[in-house]
């Protein structure tokens, strides 16, 4: 057979020629989302192109804004679901990083309560610390602990903030001490103290030398101004991620209320425990309830921030925008417990939605927030690249220990209850949750009816026949959310590797550019995509 002899180009202008191409391989995020050609896209629909890797995972940067002025050290949030979010669930996010956001399917009592623990589980300078009198018993120490989890407490001469400092009580104090002895008789009265005016750099040097939990702080006449605690110094090293604000050092505490007017009332008593932000909860946001809403909002509480939504088109947007919303939460029917676009007819594929209203957000600066559809990394990264500031996890995080409710065993698996707030279980719910699972919360007037949440979400308080859009079953024990959050974390820090860049930032800015490129997949790219011809297998997510 005669050789062939073919002419290769000349391997050193490899770069050269690959500039001579009329366009970059793969596709623009604009032509990928054009939905006049290919519909309406899922997150599994499509890939993003890997790019260059010069630096390590570790160097990527996750930081994003989640409002106009809320910015957090990862792009990871909790959905409103009394499946999803109580305390326990609102802490450990905040702690790593993210946020919780409280749900409202319980009284406003038992909701306030769960901010304020939120609010006092890590501070700076402790502006309002609990403060008791000489004369209060020990078993107010010990009812403050169960309620609140701490009992490092000062005593003051009146009782309350600004009065003489004449002691305090610890957890030592009150050991094997009779319920009814007098705080006078147990209270720790030699002193470490620190001058009114000092920095919180400073104070935090007197704490760790002295070796004490509390570090009152005092003006020149003794009385008690704010407290400075060990605990949250120790925090503060463990979770160098927590959303805090800048000025308390306060853990960003987050709740949904509704649109109706007793939410106002509700929302009154959320910002009194120190609400930061709060997220208004439909499941059609473009409604004149939820417009008056956010007017009423930005004009009564104009620093509270306010998440409004949900909406999947621009025109929705538009409206909340104009109205005054901080941020907007994207998504209709795409949670995996949600079947409104089966029974209603309405909602869109998620990637599409978030893209579309992205785009149109952030010409004004609101930042979106895609919820729901969020299965794995790879969704979130999806997410993050179609223009979204953090994303919003409902399935994902039920299962873990700090999600309401007990495990129980079904068909040989550890599993957790999880319900849609559109589901007839959630709807029918109509007295007062017992917030306290874990006895903490209190709920005043246990049997009192309550404003059922579920039911003001999908407009159906004053419907004769309940029409579910959600469904209730079960998901499988994913252990402790402190688990859990970093390896989606680090996840995310890998695929932004693999993409070539160091930000969330700089990812939406090279997607925007047309620098980042993506790729359609057909069902059965989809299938040769995930774990395929074995004949068994086992999925461990990380160790």
């Amino acid at each position: 057979m005669p050789e062939q002899h073919t002419e290769f180009l000349d391997p050193s202008t490899a770069l050269d020629v690959l500039k001579s191409y009329p366009r970059k391989d793969g596709l623009s995020a604009a032509d990928l989302m054009d939905s006049r050609v290919h519909g309406g896209l899922t997150y599994n629909d499509f890939l993003l192109l890997p790019g260059k890797i010069d630096f390590p995972a570790s160097d990527v940067v996750t930081e994003t804004r989640i409002t106009r002025n809320v910015s957090l050290k990862t792009p990871f949030m909790s959905s409103p679901m009394d499946t999803v979010t109580e305390a326990p669930m609102a802490i450990a996010l905040a702690l790593l990083g993210g946020v919780g956001v409280i749900h409202h399917n319980q009284s406003p009592e038992a909701q306030a309560a769960m901010v304020r623990a939120v609010k006092r589980h890590e501070n700076g300078f402790i502006t309002d610390p609990v403060v008791l009198s000489p004369s209060h018993l020990v078993e107010d120490v010990l009812d403050i602990k169960a309620r609140l989890g701490f009992c490092g407490i000062p005593i003051t001469d009146t009782g309350s903030l600004g009065g003489r400092l004449v002691g305090i009580v610890t957890a030592r104090d009150i050991q094997f001490r009779d319920p009814q002895t007098p705080l006078r008789d147990v209270m720790t009265i030699s002193l470490v103290t620190a001058p009114l005016g000092i920095t919180l750099l400073e104070a935090n040097d007197i704490l760790r030398d002295s070796k004490k939990g509390k570090l009152p702080i005092v003006d020149s006449q003794g009385n008690l101004i704010s407290l400075l605690a060990r605990s949250d110094l120790l925090k503060n090293q463990s979770y160098p991620l927590a959303s805090k604000k800048a000025d308390s050092k306060q853990l960003y505490a987050a709740a949904a209320v509704g649109t109706r007017p007793a939410d106002r009332e509700r929302l009154a008593l959320l910002v009194g425990a120190g609400l930061d932000i709060v997220v208004l909860d439909s499941s059609q946001g473009n409604s004149v309830f939820q417009i008056d809403m956010v007017r009423w909002i930005k004009t009564t509480y104009p620093s509270l921030e306010v998440i409004a939504g949900n909406v999947v088109t621009r025109e929705q947007a538009a409206s909340l925008i104009a109205a005054g919303a901080d941020a907007l939460r994207v998504g209709m029917g795409s949670g995996s417990i949600c079947i409104t676009q089966e029974v209603m007819a309405v909602g869109r594929p998620q990637a599409t939605a978030v893209y579309a209203v992205a785009e149109f957000a952030s010409k004004f600066g609101v930042p979106i927030i895609a919820d729901g559809g969020i299965g794995n990394v790879g969704h979130i990264v999806k997410a993050l690249a179609l223009g979204a500031g953090a994303v919003m996890m409902g399935g994902l995080l039920a299962g873990t220990e700090e999600a309401p409710g007990e495990y129980f065993y079904h068909e040989g698996k550890r599993v957790k209850a999880y319900r849609g707030m559109g589901s007839l279980e959630a709807m029918e719910q109509g007295t007062a949750k017992k917030a306290a699972v874990r006895g903490k919360y209190p709920s005043s007037n246990k049997d009192k009816t309550v404003e059922n949440a579920a039911t003001s979400r999908y407009f159906s308080e004053s419907s004769a026949v309940k029409v579910a859009q959600g469904v209730s079953g079960d998901v499988q024990d994913k252990g402790s959310v402190k688990a859990f959050l970093p390896y989606l974390y680090i996840g995310v820090q890998h695929s932004l590797q693999d993409i070539g860049v160091k930000s969330i930032a700089a990812l939406q800015k090279e997607v925007r550019t047309g620098n980042v490129r993506f790729e359609l997949r057909t069902a059965s790219a989809q299938v040769e995509g995930g774990v395929h011809g074995l004949n068994s297998y086992t999925k461990r997510l990380f160790a």
